[in-house]
């Protein structure tokens, strides 16, 4: 039996892997795309596939010791606030087209993200709020 070499995308830095949606001014999560922005294409939307690791920090300590002493360690990084399955509003321009086994992506800069709309399970109680009052979350 002849083992099959799989390709995997890995994303990088705080970059975010995107579907593109196909639509123009009504994105399937309800979202209206001014027609300034539908025409200019200055905004688009898409579904999340994959996420970078996100920003790296720096170690604090790395600042007190000196060079040849550093012992290698593993990088931090500062995640970022998308997740895979969340769709995706941002800037047209700042996207990378690719295409990957025949399926077109773009790579967006999270600096080029405009807004995520994630879908959630609602208890009951919160339910019976006001909708718009829980409709945006500054928290992350």
């Amino acid at each position: 039996m002849m083992a099959h070499l799989r390709k995997k995308l890995i994303v990088v830095g705080d970059r975010i892997l995107v579907r593109p949606e196909e639509g123009e001014e009504r994105t399937r999560t309800g979202l209206y795309l001014p027609q300034t922005a539908v025409g200019a294409r200055l905004a688009q939307g898409g579904w999340v596939v994959s996420v970078g690791p996100g920003l790296p920090i720096p170690d604090p300590m790395d600042l007190a010791d000196e060079p040849w002493q550093r012992q290698d360690q593993e990088p931090r990084y500062l995640p970022l606030q998308a997740q895979e399955g969340d769709f995706v509003l941002f800037l047209r321009k700042a996207a990378v087209e690719i295409t990957f086994e025949k399926k077109d992506y773009l790579i967006v800069p999270n600096s080029a993200v405009l807004v995520l709309v994630r879908e959630d399970w609602e208890d009951d109680a919160e339910s019976s709020e006001d909708d718009l009052d829980g409709a945006v979350d500054n928290d992350q």
